[in-house]
């Protein structure tokens, strides 16, 4: 008698329904799985058998089917042994097909039944509830992140001898109800307040946040670049629960979530090390998985030491910071995460980290420095917000006792224009922030007056602005605008955002 149990696949960052199949069929004893397992599924033949005699219940002495429906998607990862062990017992008589009606079956098995953490949970159970499952039985580890997903009741399934008596009615393991003390590791940046000086990067790095801006930080050695970039993630704004569920799955897909933390409610903050390829930050692999960009989803990407990334690295990154998302196409198909990060890059402006110093001299060549600066490429520059040089700080200000404002105050301002975005863009489901607007939405609510429309004009031929540029100029107005709580963009909030612009190409 064929026995049937559902599973799931997590094909990019969605779940996909699989029917786990098992029967007997003529010849020795054997467990032979078929529809396209990889290394790990094809291992699960030792730990479920092991794992069935473990809990207690015989493994049939005949040769065994198992086949992963549909055939035509790769499997991949042990989240199928519960599955296929669920099925050889019903297989065996020791359950009635019955008792598994509308349920979903993951995780991994140990030797002696335990079942241990899979990834993926969360887009697997978003597929389970799509698909009209009303129950789901995931490992113990996983359930507060299966339970993120309303209308679908999470069973925490300890072990396979936890769960067969559940279904054979004996001892019935209880729904999962989630508990409010779940929350992720508090990560406390550095306070803006501790910060001396800079004032007028603080300033830029308030408008980037508030408008979900790139920024560039250029400076000599020890001007607090790099402070002031890990001090970024106390005054971003807080991230809606649409968006926590976006980042979630993410982390989810990629196996990073932390531990006892079903949901991420703090923006990402990445910051890889400037010797990762390119497959490591737009994502790949023979089959693909997230990179840091998408990692950083909803959140900052930092890259300190901007021109030291290769430049095919850095690359790769121009189309995924237009679209806001990221297409991996391989000969077996191609997949698309989201990567909707803030860019916030550090550089020096030359190999020795003094051109342009105030106090110490430079010793490098220019053409030495030219050579540095032309590193990083006229578009991806072009595709900046906010270029902001980071003087030395003098004596007076690092000796001074006098702090500065907190990351919560500005925090709140901050907040306060994401809130009028938020409104604005009320009636759109992808637009979330000013940096995300398209030519439409820019044309809609960018509209200069006569006065800005000259300073326009002024800026687009003295700077050689592109047509790129001129929008992206539009949108940081508007962020300027919505931090000082106005309706139109005045000429000030245009000249603000003129000042960001690199004054000439560098180098």
């Amino acid at each position: 008698m064929l026995s049937r149990v559902y599973s799931c696949a997590v094909v990019g960052l969605e779940g996909v329904i699989v029917e786990v199949e098992v029967d007997y069929t003529n010849g020795l004893p054997a467990v032979i799985i078929v529809g396209l397992p990889d290394a790990a599924v094809q291992e699960s033949r030792e730990r479920v058998q092991t794992a069935v005699k473990n809990a207690g219940l015989n493994f049939p002495r005949h040769r065994i089917v198992v086949n992963l429906s549909p055939a035509a998607i790769r499997k991949e990862g042990p989240a199928y042994d519960l599955p296929i062990a669920l099925g050889v017992v019903i297989l065996a008589g020791f359950l009635p097909q019955e008792s598994i009606e509308g349920a979903m079956f993951i995780g991994e098995l140990s030797l002696d039944g335990i079942v241990r953490h899979t990834r993926g949970v969360l887009p697997m159970a978003a597929a389970a509830r799509a698909n009209g499952f009303k129950r789901m039985f995931v490992p113990e580890a996983d359930a507060g992140e299966a339970a993120l997903i309303p209308d679908l009741e999470v069973y925490p399934v300890k072990s396979l001898a936890h769960l067969y008596d559940h279904l054979a009615g004996r001892h019935l393991i209880q729904p999962y109800q989630p508990s409010s003390d779940s929350l992720e590791p508090l990560f406390t940046p550095t306070d803006f307040a501790e910060i001396k000086g800079q004032e007028h990067v603080k300033r830029a790095l308030e408008v980037a946040a508030a408008g979900g801006h790139n920024c560039l930080l250029v400076g000599s050695p020890g001007a607090g670049k790099t402070l002031l970039a890990r001090a970024m993630p106390g005054i971003l704004p807080e991230m809606s629960i649409e968006e926590s569920l976006d980042v979630t799955r993410i982390y989810s897909v990629a196996d990073q979530l932390p531990a006892g933390t079903p949901l991420i409610k703090h923006r990402p903050f990445r910051s890889p090390h400037h010797t990762i390829s390119h497959a490591g930050l737009v994502g790949g692999g023979n089959i693909p998985k997230p990179g840091e960009i998408s990692l950083a989803h909803r959140g900052v990407l930092f890259l300190d030491e901007f021109p030291e990334f290769g430049t095919r690295v850095l690359e790769v990154m121009r189309q995924p910071m237009e679209d806001k998302v990221v297409t991996i196409s391989r000969a077996k198909g191609s997949l698309t995460f989201s990567a909707n990060f803030q860019l916030i890059a550090a550089m020096n402006p030359c190999p020795c980290g003094y051109w342009g110093d105030s106090q110490k001299a430079c010793t490098c060549a220019p053409a030495v420095v030219t050579k540095y600066q032309k590193r990083i490429s006229g578009p991806l520059l072009d595709r900046i917000d906010i270029h902001i040089e980071v003087p030395r700080v003098d004596y007076e200000k690092l000796s001074a006792n006098k702090l500065g404002e907190t990351s919560e105050t500005i925090r709140k301002r901050v907040q306060t224009a994401r809130d009028i975005q938020n409104q604005r863009f009320a009636n759109s489901t992808d637009i979330v922030c000013n940096a995300d607007m398209r030519i439409g939405e820019v044309r809609q609510f960018c509209q200069l007056q006569p006065e800005g429309q000259s300073l326009m004009r002024a800026a687009m031929s003295q700077l050689n602005l592109s047509a790129r540029a001129y929008h992206r100029i539009l949108k940081l107005s508007r962020t300027i605008a919505d931090l000082a709580g106005s309706e139109e963009i005045q000429s000030t909030h245009l000249a603000e955002a003129l000042q960001y612009r690199p004054k000439i190409m560098m180098g």
